[in-house]
């Protein structure tokens, strides 16, 4: 028997726990308590008025949202109505924006007004695609307003008949050595995604679950689906706090958090206090917690910590960490297998390093593809199994231990940065000929980025306007903390800079200002 059904959706989790629980606790936010009924009637009403408005199965919406109840109605309605969502990351902005946005061709944006002007440049006059708006907040761009909609609309059951097996999310993750790809995730992988949270966070009747990832991540969104198969409460912020982390988690009585690369590390930071162990937290599970952080976090805040492995492509969790087994990921999820290969794909043995690949025992748990992508997925999923692209070994015990990563790919405060999209940005500055970003590490965990540049013919180059030209055109946590300055790359016979030569050293290179880390303290 399979343990995700297939005769299940989120449409009817939602719907079935309302009719049991209706007055139950779902949510808290700001001080308000939202019940599973207030969630249901939400959700049905933003869904009667996207569907009256032409939004219906396979139709892809792009969301631009920050963490608050009106993105978890979002979610739902789309998925009751079987639409295609888009969720992008805020802190897009140019040209990363504008790849996702036009290639993913949404036929609506559900936005918060804060973005209007961002969206604005993407979908100006000379663009060829031109979606629909819906505002959250005052916002005087075209479009309408999220509230009006609702309070217009029918609390009754929208249309939509999605099956588990459907597409719900495209969720474009960073490249690797191209431009980002858009993992298709379905309603069954949502399912898989939060059955294997369950797991990994040591679920209990009464938990409260402090939730602070961004709801653009898939990591947001399983436990928005963990709450509705299991009587919990979210306490969701709208982004995460150094300062005020330990008193939130207090207010909320939280028992539970997720945790990426850093967080660990900069809760660590932090002056040690005297409440440092007074508090309800019981689990800290994620990823990314070097083995030093690990302890250290477990001896002065008395919270296991477990780490798991995963990625969007294979359901979330790959592994799950429930034994809390120190320096390792876990025991590949009883619905995959796992195997280490070598450069030939032989099997390697146990303590042999090489490429993590996936295969699902369940149908429908690895991601059926990317977006306009089969080059990608061709590449990607290979006789039945899915190519990480990441270093790994299993131990004699069967746990997993991740080592780091084949791709280049660089991994900062919890996000995965694509090497290409920097390097893409800055070899349009019209000083620079050549550039290569890669990792280095960070005394936060996780990684910083380097960038190297190779001075256009006669160009003189000024590192602050390399900082300054990437500031306005990336992300935060894309912009590179060091700058080296060469004079030529070493390549390869095919002319591909061969990045394994370049220096890892920080002490050769010029340190960007910072006024932050990108996340708030």
């Amino acid at each position: 028997m399979p343990r995700i059904a297939d005769d299940v959706t989120l449409r009817a989790l939602l719907e079935r726990r309302t009719a049991a629980d209706p007055d139950g606790c779902y949510l808290v936010y700001a001080g308000e308590r939202m019940s599973f009924a207030a969630l249901d009637a939400g959700v049905n009403r933003l869904a009667n008025a996207l569907a009256a408005r032409g939004i219906g199965a396979g139709e892809r919406v792009a969301v631009m949202m920050d963490n608050h109840p009106d993105h978890v109605r979002a979610f739902f309605a789309l998925a009751k109505l079987g639409a295609v969502q888009i969720p992008v990351n805020t802190q897009l902005r140019h040209a990363p924006l504008a790849y996702v946005l036009t290639r993913g061709e949404p036929a609506l944006v559900i936005a918060d007004a804060a973005y209007a002007q961002v969206l604005g440049e993407v979908f100006g006059s000379g663009a060829q695609h031109r979606p629909s708006f819906v505002w959250r907040g005052a916002c005087d761009a075209p479009g309408e307003c999220i509230d009006g909609l609702m309070a217009a609309a029918l609390a009754g059951p929208p249309p939509g008949a999605p099956a588990a097996h459907d597409v719900l999310t495209v969720l474009f993750t960073s490249g690797t050595t191209g431009p980002p790809k858009g993992v298709l995730v379905t309603d069954k992988m949502h399912r898989a995604a939060a059955l294997a949270s369950t797991l990994a966070a040591g679920v209990c009747d009464g938990d409260v679950m402090y939730l602070w990832e961004p709801l653009y991540h898939i990591g947001g969104t399983e436990v928005l689906v963990l709450a509705l198969e299991h009587r919990v409460t979210l306490a969701m912020t709208t982004r995460f706090s150094v300062s005020r982390f330990w008193e939130e988690c207090r207010e909320a009585g939280a028992t539970q958090f997720h945790f990426l690369g850093g967080i660990l590390q900069m809760l660590l930071s932090r002056a040690p206090d005297r409440r440092d162990r007074d508090h309800p937290v019981r689990i800290a599970w994620g990823g990314g917690a070097p083995p030093g952080a690990w302890r250290a976090f477990e001896e002065r805040f008395g919270v296991e910590v477990r780490e798991n492995y995963g990625m969007t492509e294979a359901s979330s969790l790959t592994s799950i960490n429930d034994d809390a087994r120190f320096a390792t990921v876990g025991r590949p999820a009883p619905w995959f297998d796992v195997r280490i290969a070598a450069d030939d794909g032989a099997t390697l043995g146990a303590g042999e390093r090489g490429e993590i690949l996936v295969r699902e025992r369940e149908p429908g748990l690895i991601t059926p593809g990317y977006f306009r992508n089969p080059e990608a997925t061709a590449r990607a999923i290979r006789d039945g199994w899915l190519h990480s692209g990441d270093l790994g070994l299993l131990d004699r015990d069967g746990f997993l231990v991740f080592l780091g990563r084949l791709k280049d790919c660089i991994r900062r405060r919890g996000e995965n940065i694509s090497a290409w999209e920097i390097e893409h940005v800055v070899n349009a500055m019209p000083q620079v000929e050549e550039s290569a970003a890669i990792g280095v590490p960070s005394a936060l965990g996780d990684e910083e980025i380097k960038l190297f540049v190779k001075p256009a013919d006669g160009a003189r180059l000024d590192p602050a306007s390399v900082f300054g030209w990437c500031a306005q055109r990336l992300a935060p946590f894309q912009v590179p903390l060091y700058l080296s300055v060469v004079e030529n790359f070493e390549k390869t016979g095919t002319q591909r800079i061969r990045k394994e030569t370049l220096s890892r050293t920080i002490h050769d290179c010029t340190v960007r200002e910072q006024s932050g880390s990108g996340l708030s303290r």
